[in-house]
This record gives C-alpha cells, structure tokens and sequence, in this order.
C-alpha cells in the first residue's frame, strides 16, 4: 500500500517542477529584468518603486557620495556600458557624466528626470560658473511625482508588455507622495511661522523651503554646489544672520564636512543638526528610502525649530 501512494506523489512533484520550469512568468529577481542604472540613490529608490520586480536598478555613486565632488573611476565606466537605461537627476547635477559616457564609448539612452520641471535659479557667481540651476529638485516630493511618471513613460517604452505595471506602480506612488505631501505640511503647522528659518551647510533646500513656506537664511557655501569656498566676509554675514534672526539650529549634511559648522556653531551657540541630503542612508537604516528620507529630515527640522 505505500508505494501505491508514493508513485503518484512523487509523479505530482516532478510535473510541478516541470510546469515551473516551462513557465513563461519571470520570476522575482529572474535574469530577464531591464538591467538599469541610476546616477544616486534618490533616484535609483524611485525607480525601483516603479519597476518593481521587473527591473534590476545599479546605482553610479556610493551611498553618502556628494554628486558635486563624485569622480568616476574604470569600474564605474565599465559598469555604465552594461546598462540599458540610465536615469539621472538632471538639472546639471550629474557633471561627470559626459566624460564619462565618452570614455565608456557607448551609445547609451539617458532619462532625465528633471528635464521638464521649473527649475529654481540663483544669482551671482554661481551663474558665471554654469551652476545656475538648483538640481536638488527631490527635495520637493511634488517633483518626484513627476519623476514616477517620466520613469514609467521609459520603463514602458523599454518594455511595452508590462507598461500597465509600471503605470500601476507610477499611480500607486503618486497616492503615496501626495499624502507624504501633506503629512510634512502638517508637521510644519508645528513650527511657529516666524521661525521657519534655515541655515545649512549650502543651498539644498531651496525647493524644500519654497513649497513649506521656509526662509533660506543663508548657508555656510553660499550656492548650489558643494565645491566653492566661503569667504572670511561671507562667513561672518551668514554669522551675524544668525545671531540677528535668533536662528537656534545649523543644518548640515551627514557626509558633509562638519569643519566650517563646528566653528560657526561655536561662534553663535547654535546647535548642528545632520540631515540626509544628497544620499539615502544604508539598507535598514533610518532614511533607506524617499519617503523615509522626508520624514527623518522634516521630523529633524520641526524637532530643531520649534
């Protein structure tokens, strides 16, 4: 009597792993997935959220990299030239990357994500420079609802036969990114208006500070860029609008250098306060994906100002 059952069990597992096999279904980290490249974190999370399963995202710069500063070694050339799409910030963020397209001689489809927004724009050198544009535009999670749908747009092109998934995904974020949206105006009701007052370390929240009703009081790099050096004279304005404005926090950067905050903060009694700016914090971390990178620094910023 046992081998009468075990025959036909064992002859049900076997058809199983067959049909599995024959299976036309692409499984969850399966090698047909659009092998796609992001230029940051940020981008590369907001990517994932809209491809889901259906896509294998490599990130260009480490996390904690400051884009301004990133200087692309072989490796990195090499792994441009296996991708298939590459989505980018935009917004003259991403500067390395024309070098570096021409040194990986491919002919590669770039997605810019901030191609359509109205940039934010700044006067005095750092339009001399070419740095006119503020790139920081995921500071606003307005803009990153664009973001979901330009990337939906090229993952269906990509990949006509799971365009309805990519725009499922796309709609799904934007509920998402709308309610976020007004969890942080509600988190801002929680500072008094007259002390909705930013200092940090240069000029990443100016998107930030126009949709939440924010003053840039000014930053210890007076510009879009990480790169400039403040003057001696620039340092003791920014100082004395401090001290004037009765402003109690600095804001900086976690992989930023603490050097010229340390000095200002001893300067005016301010307290430094680090918020996650350009890059999202390790897998598991606090700030290991958009929605949680707004919450920490809004929750960092009432904590800080109220």
């Amino acid at each position: 009597m046992k081998e009468k059952y075990q025959k036909p069990i064992f002859l049900l597992i076997m058809l199983s792993l067959l049909f599995a096999a024959c299976s036309g279904d692409t499984p969850a980290g399966g090698e047909n997935r659009l092998q796609l490249m992001a230029t940051t974190s940020m981008v590369g999370d907001i990517v994932r959220q809209v491809g889901g399963d259906l896509v294998s995202v490599d990130i260009l710069l480490p996390l904690g990299t400051d884009p301004h500063s990133f200087t692309p070694t072989p490796n990195d050339i090499t792994r441009l030239a296996q991708t298939e799409l590459l989505f980018i910030n935009g917004a003259g963020l991403e500067e390395f990357l024309t070098p570096m397209i021409e040194s990986a001689g491919v002919d590669l489809r770039l997605v810019n994500l901030s191609a359509t927004l109205q940039l934010r724009r700044i006067q005095g050198e750092d339009i001399e420079q070419g740095h006119g544009d503020d790139p920081h535009t995921w500071m606003d999670p307005n803009n990153v609802i664009i973001w979901s749908q330009i990337i939906a747009d090229a993952l269906a092109q990509a990949d006509s036969d799971n365009q309805a998934v990519y725009q499922a995904n796309a709609d799904a974020l934007r509920v998402d990114l709308e309610e976020l949206d007004r969890w942080v105006r509600q988190q801002i009701e929680l500072i008094p208006k007259d002390q909705r007052q930013l200092v940090t370390d240069h000029l990443v929240f100016g998107y930030f500070a126009d949709r939440y009703g924010f003053q840039q009081v000014g930053a210890i790099i007076p510009g879009f860029s990480t790169l400039a050096e403040p003057s001696a004279q620039e340092l003791a304005q920014l100082e004395d609008a401090i001290q004037r404005l009765n402003v109690p926090a600095l804001f900086v950067s976690w992989t930023g250098n603490k050097n010229l905050a340390e000095r200002i903060a001893e300067d005016t009694g301010v307290q430094i306060i680090p918020l996650y700016t350009h890059s999202l914090s390790p897998a598991g971390g606090e700030a290991d994906n958009y929605q949680d990178f707004i919450r920490y620094n809004v929750n960092a910023i009432v904590a800080g100002l109220k």
